[in-house]
């Protein structure tokens, strides 16, 4: 039988029971008092039970989808068998490069899930433990977790993208298709009719030079188009036109939107239909990417065996003073900095990107003016204190449209090198099938 076949209907199942738990894991499962080993997979075993119950699962879940089931019931429990023996192997592996999820990261994606229900976190949870299937379905989004963590960091490493295979991808169709921008478009019409004189024309045009006079931030087109409905005797038209690439836009409008800002309005637009105004709410993607970066220096104190909170707490202070009078700050982190990625460069965290520190060093960097000491403040990993160099607008247009590349050439040859990998992982296991 063919490898790559059954690896497919493999990942079919595994894809089965996944889509199980996002959707309404409210089935009660069947427990098995008599168990058995029925497969030994490298330091592990499969349970009997656990072949019973994803039979059970994946069954529930086709049927809840309109899924058929396959004819061949005999091929369809040795493909879950197989499935169940590649997760051993792969949660093995996991645990021998330490992936873990605590409890708190489990609690936030059953937030999730409940959501997705329209239910509150805890009535999400009484629901499962009504089912009697709290405990299980826990596990399950772990081990889902733990298999996609796993899985992105052993396969990715195998996907190799050249230089020449992004500047091919941008020069495609397909690559000027994802690289182009997405606009937000608001349209607001005021509509011609066969009618019209010419003094009710230029009534329409006086109409339409006041809204554009109206409109700023605090009195968006929308509101504008509202108030407009509400108070002329014309019958207003034009609404948001949503997330649309420049050329899904109205012939009409294509050219002038690339141009515009946002929050920008242009009009009026003159058509067959009457009288446009538009108003560019927001864009995203596009190949011009300008990224604000601070230079940041920084000294870092962690508790450790020697050293308390409250201890750390007070030598982060007593640096600061020294700052203040005068010690060289460079100096000071090469002596006492606990981060390895910058203590010999002095705390130089060269520039930074926005959004590129933890949230509470960045509440702090940003508050302060060029040149400007922290008070020392805590992170999730210690004691800091701050110093800002400089502050900069940054052309990343180049790196980032590359980078966009290699992420969307990466996500192609990821499903493909997923599948190798899960055949590779397979063979190189040692599995016994024990009847």
């Amino acid at each position: 039988m063919n490898d790559n076949n059954v690896n497919r209907r493999v990942l079919f199942v595994i894809g089965a029971l996944l889509l199980l738990l996002l959707a309404a894991p409210f089935a009660s499962a069947q427990r098995v008092l008599l168990d058995k080993i029925i497969a030994i997979v490298d330091d592990d075993v499969v349970l009997k039970s656990e072949l019973d119950e994803r039979i059970v699962e994946i069954t529930a879940a086709a049927q809840r989808n309109g899924q058929p089931l396959p004819d061949d019931l005999e091929q369809f429990e040795s493909d879950i068998m197989e499935a169940l023996i590649v997760e051993n192997i792969q949660m093995q592996l996991a645990n021998r490069v330490s992936i873990r999820y605590d409890d708190d990261t489990i609690n936030r994606v059953l937030g999730n899930m409940a959501s997705n229900n329209n239910l509150t976190f805890d009535q999400y949870v009484d629901a499962l433990e009504e089912n009697g299937v709290y405990l299980q379905t826990r596990e399950q989004v772990r081990k889902q977790m733990t298999m996609q963590e796993l899985q992105r960091g052993m396969v990715n490493r195998r996907i190799k993208i050249t230089e020449q295979e992004i500047d091919n991808f941008l020069n495609s169709e397909m690559g000027r298709e994802l690289m182009a921008a997405d606009y937000f478009v608001d349209d607001l019409l005021i509509p011609f009719s066969a009618a019209d004189t010419p003094e009710i024309k230029a009534e329409k045009q006086r109409l339409a030079a006041d809204l554009i006079s109206r409109i700023d931030d605090d009195f968006p087109l929308a509101a504008a188009r509202a108030a407009a409905r509400q108070n002329t005797a014309i019958e207003i038209g034009g609404a948001e036109l949503g997330w649309r690439k420049a050329k899904q836009l109205p012939s009409l409008f294509a050219d002038i939107v690339v141009d515009m800002e946002i929050g920008q309005v242009e009009g009026p637009i003159e058509a067959g239909n009457g009288l446009h105004i538009i108003q560019l709410v927001d864009m995203q993607g596009g190949t011009e990417q300008f990224v604000n970066q601070t230079r940041v220096r920084h000294i870092m104190l962690s508790p450790n065996e020697i050293r308390n909170e409250e201890q750390t707490e007070a030598e982060a202070r007593k640096i600061h003073q020294r700052i203040l009078d005068g010690e060289d700050f460079a100096t000071i982190a090469r002596q006492n900095s606990d981060d390895a990625s910058s203590v010999v460069g002095g705390g130089d965290l060269d520039w930074v990107n926005e959004g590129g520190m933890p949230p509470e060093m960045e509440q702090v960097v940003d508050a302060l003016e060029i040149d400007g000491v922290s008070e020392p403040f805590r992170s999730q990993v210690g004691w800091h204190v701050a110093r800002v160099e400089g502050r900069r607008l940054q052309d990343l247009s180049r790196e980032f449209t590359r980078n966009q590349a290699a992420n969307a050439l990466r996500n192609r040859k990821f499903e493909l090198e997923l599948e190798n990998w899960l055949i590779e992982i397979r063979e190189d296991a040692f599995v016994e099938l024990i009847d």
